[in-house]
This record gives C-alpha cells, sequence and structure tokens, in this order.
C-alpha cells in the first residue's frame, strides 16, 4: 500500500470532519475576516513533461494546486471541477448556519476566501478589482483583510517548499509518482 494511503486520514483529514466554527474564530481572531472557514490558493509545481504528451503539461495561464491537474488549467476551472468545489456549487459542503457578523446586525453566510482567480460565489470571496479598490476605502479595506485572511495558503506553501526544495525545481519523475509525492509531502509538512 501507498504510503500516502496511510498518511492522508491522518495529516489530510476529510474536509467534513474539521470544526468550522473553531475555524471562524480563528479566521476572525487572527486575521479580522468574520465568517471565514478556508482560504483557497493554487500553487503550480513543475513536472517535466511526459514524451508524447503534447502541450498538456505547460502553464499558460494560472498557477495551480490539484493533484494531477495540468499546468494550462486555472486555479478557478481545477477547484470546480475538484471534489470541493462540486459540493460548493450544489450545495452539499456543510457550510455552517448563516450568522450575525461581529458587532453587527447583518447577516451573512460562511465563505472560503480566494484570490481575483476564483470565481465569486455566495460562499467564495474573492477581492475587489484594483481598480475599484483604489476609488473606494472601504472596498481597499476589505481587499487588505481579506488579502490578510488568504495569506495562510501562501504561508503553507511557501513553508512547503522551503523544507521540501524539490518544488524549487521541474521534478523529473512520472506524473502519478509525481502525485503521490505531492501528497506526502503535504501530509509531512502538517505533521511537522
Amino acid at each position: 500500500m501507498a504510503p500516502e494511503k496511510h498518511l492522508t486520514p491522518i495529516f489530510l483529514p476529510d474536509i467534513t470532519i474539521v470544526d468550522f466554527n473553531v475555524k471562524t474564530s480563528e479566521f476572525w481572531t487572527k486575521w479580522n475576516f468574520p465568517n471565514c472557514i478556508l482560504a483557497i490558493d493554487g500553487k503550480h509545481v513543475l513536472v517535466r513533461s511526459p514524451d508524447n504528451t503534447g502541450s498538456i503539461f505547460f502553464n499558460y495561464k494560472f498557477i495551480a494546486v490539484d493533484v494531477g491537474s495540468f499546468g494550462r488549467e486555472g486555479d478557478s476551472g481545477i477547484f470546480l471541477k475538484s471534489t470541493m468545489g462540486k459540493k460548493i456549487l450544489d450545495g452539499s459542503f456543510g457550510f455552517p448556519e448563516v450568522k450575525k457578523l461581529p458587532g453587527s446586525t447583518k447577516v451573512l453566510p460562511h465563505v472560503i476566501v480566494g484570490d481575483e482567480a476564483f470565481r465569486l460565489h455566495t460562499n467564495i470571496m474573492k477581492p475587489y478589482t484594483r481598480q475599484a479598490s483604489r476609488d473606494d476605502k472601504s472596498k481597499a479595506i476589505f481587499n487588505y483583510r481579506l488579502s490578510r485572511a488568504r495569506r495562510v495558503t501562501e504561508n503553507a506553501f511557501g513553508l512547503l517548499s522551503q523544507v521540501f526544495r524539490v518544488f524549487y525545481q521541474p521534478i523529473n519523475i512520472e506524473p502519478s509518482t509525481c502525485d503521490d509525492l505531492i501528497i506526502v509531502a503535504c501530509c509531512l509538512h502538517n505533521m511537522l
């Protein structure tokens, strides 16, 4: 049995067992972003293209992380075809009930924060455009807070690459082995 089969249940548990109320509290107290349960982002892992695969391994647009996806696919597309993305779209993800924002009477849904590459959705927040935030101070403040909340994923990817320096260069192994390498590295990162 492959190592990731043993490591994944321990260090990358099923998202359905995560206590989102704890996550909401963490995002509010640490990052000043209310009703947030998760942050999403992408990391492109360079893999040497196997012979006779054409251009499907090249990254033409966005940096993406999805074990098994191709470099030419963008963050939003990869996310929406993922199991988690599909559950969000069909309403079966299991977001906590809507609740009041801290210090307010406004009742809003819980959200996941992402960058401008992700599609706006009832439960996915992304920043305002640069132009819009330049012209409106409240939008600039929102973007700043969203950026702080998103930083958790940037930090995780940065630490992962620092510890496992193989992610700084093109990886010259079979794609399926590379998928296993990425999963195991993520598990070991969470363990450390």
